[in-house]
């Protein structure tokens, strides 16, 4: 029996804590990945696109400047190994970007949508946690194994310490590490926030700026809960931040088993995330049972489901897990499957857009 004030308890009411701010912010602001890739292929709009960028630059700038300050070691994350999995991460992240429009968001967004009310996103749940288990510790196991031994690049055999960029551009370059960090870690964010804030009409939108800055401060919180408060000399909590693949697939297990399973940082947080958006929900009048119409639509969020588990287990996240955490980290596979998810959303977006399902999706997207 674990005591109340251990490292592990400790990290998992941080991970409620952050899951509740996390939901609560993204159910107000509409922060989506998925929408943010929408809006631009369809309406040329790209201020969610922006609120996503501003995450990603101060998850990054936050998430670096921790690891120099000592506070906490990324080196010891799952996304900065010496095996770069280059066709995982990318044929994973192509995977997730077309499910998570066919299922009408990605994992975070649609355990949001579950907590306002969205009867639809809790069968793209379900067909999350299934998948994304078979995948990693199920049946298709073997498969995601066999293609990671076989295509996956051993960084150290180049004697390179990590995938992370200060390394990898350090080993090239004849560098030292930390130097690079510094210069990736502070131009990078950078950078983004000169692009976020250059247009005026996403200046202009203040829940926009907040929701993408509350999110990218809940992967530092993310990173200092498990470092930091999980820190412990014998039974240390795994280093982790917001992620919403394996947890989900965790969760469902744990909620199926409970004895066979151990709550963690991961659960904690996806069961803060749809308390969060309910009770944002129901705090801002959006809060409303919704539920498949056409099975056409229902076929729709199946598939999709069960591509993100699929894709994201191989990639070794979503949205969130890759597209904020592990960029934070500045590991080359995250930068991969981002650019997996992206071109695979602009490619769910085309395909649903010449479909015959093309209309309701463009209403779902202005609903959204």
């Amino acid at each position: 029996m674990l005591a109340p004030d251990s490292p592990a308890n400790l990290a998992n009411l941080g991970g409620l804590l952050l899951g509740l701010l996390f939901g609560a912010v993204v159910q107000r602001s509409n922060f989506c990945t998925m929408g943010a890739i929408s809006d631009m292929v369809l309406l040329g709009d790209r201020s969610r696109l922006r609120s996503w960028m501003l995450a990603i630059a101060v998850a990054m700038l936050g998430s670096q400047l921790l690891h120099l300050s000592g506070l906490i070691d990324l080196q010891t994350s799952i996304y900065t190994g010496t095996s770069l999995n280059w066709l995982g991460a990318s044929a994973g992240g192509l995977l997730f970007g077309f499910g998570m429009v066919q299922a009408g968001g990605c994992g975070n967004r649609t355990l949001v949508r579950f907590g306002a009310g969205n009867l639809k996103s809790l069968l793209v749940v379900l067909m999350i946690a299934i998948a994304g288990y078979a995948t990693l510790r199920g049946l298709l196991g073997p498969l995601r194994l066999w293609l990671e031994t076989g295509t996956a690049i051993n960084l150290k055999s180049f004697s390179i310490a990590s995938q992370a960029l200060p390394d990898l551009l350090g080993h090239i370059f004849g560098v030292e590490a930390r130097i690079l960090r510094w210069l990736l870690a502070l131009a990078l964010p950078a950078l983004l926030l000169a692009w976020v804030f250059r247009d005026a009409r996403f200046r202009a939108k203040p829940v926009l700026i907040l929701g993408g800055g509350v999110v990218g401060l809940t992967i530092i919180g993310g990173w200092a809960v498990t470092g930091i408060l999980g820190a412990d000399d014998f039974e240390p909590v795994p280093l982790a931040s917001m992620t919403f693949v394996a947890p989900v697939g965790s969760t469902l297990q744990y909620l199926m088993t409970f004895t066979g399973a151990r709550l963690d940082f991961g659960i904690s947080t996806v069961f803060g995330v749809i308390l969060g958006a309910f009770l944002m929900a129901k705090a801002d009048g959006s809060f409303r049972i919704e539920g498949f119409t056409t099975p056409q639509d229902l076929i729709a969020h199946i598939l999709g489901g069960l591509l993100m588990g699929f894709g994201g287990a191989l990639a070794l996240g979503c949205t969130v897990g890759q597209g904020l955490t592990g960029i934070g980290t500045l590991a080359l596979g995250s930068f991969v499957a981002v650019g997996g998810i992206v071109i695979g959303g602009i490619l769910g977006v085309r395909y649903l857009e010449e479909g015959s399902l093309g209309g309701a999706f463009r209403a779902m997207l202005v609903r959204d």
